[in-house]
């Protein structure tokens, strides 16, 4: 499996607080400052980067700005962003991670807008998962879910889950994993007739 560099640009307080739970991460961390960055490979990267060095980043080659988490306060105006890959800060250091997870699985399909997943399209765009009859809207959590689980083969437990998608949270309790998937899956069912869309066993939730 790719392992994804997150890098930090021009902001090492961050990469210290990171730096002290690496070991939980499913990505490579680094501090880049504008110089390294002109010379880095950035192929499987992803930059984080406060909304002030917009313009210095964007002139830089080999990144575009779906490369890009921007951190933003409430008061600043961010209209000529163009795109849904930013935070508020001050933030929770489990939100990032949680957004970090879920972007590098987003990459993997960036593309395509649609993504075939067994019998089914699924939107990214739209939020939209589809078969020939039928028609079903997401919300975004059910998007990075089905995401998440299709792009593991094995099945992932609650606890996985509750890392990989929402953050690493120990705040988050297990039940709300759980009920997430049942009306995930009830909506499925209901909409689809499929009662084997997300399967469930001693080991987890997998789609196969």
């Amino acid at each position: 499996m790719i392992k994804h560099n997150i890098i930090i640009f021009e902001s090492n307080p961050l990469y210290q607080i990171l730096l002290e739970i690496k070991n939980n991460f499913s990505f490579e961390i680094k501090s880049l400052t504008l110089r390294d960055l002109n010379k880095a490979d950035l192929t499987n990267s992803i930059i984080l980067s406060k909304i002030i060095h917009k313009d210095y980043l964007l002139k830089i080659r080999n990144i575009n700005q779906k490369k890009i988490i921007f951190f933003i306060k409430k008061n600043e105006n961010f209209d000529n962003i163009n795109n849904n890959l930013y935070l508020y800060y001050p933030l929770n250091i489990y939100d990032l991670v949680e957004k970090i997870n879920i972007e590098i699985i987003k990459q993997k399909y960036n593309d395509q807008s649609c993504i075939k997943i067994l019998n089914y399209s699924l939107d990214l765009n739209s939020r939209i998962i589809s078969n020939d009859a039928s028609r079903l809207k997401l919300t975004e959590r059910e998007v990075d879910i089905i995401l998440f689980l299709n792009d593991h083969k094995e099945p992932q437990k609650v606890n996985i889950l509750q890392n990989q998608v929402w953050g690493y949270s120990s705040e988050l309790e297990t039940h709300t994993v759980e009920t997430h998937i049942y009306r995930l899956r009830k909506k499925i069912i209901d909409v689809f007739k499929d009662d084997n869309f997300i399967l469930s066993n001693v080991d987890g939730y997998l789609i196969k």
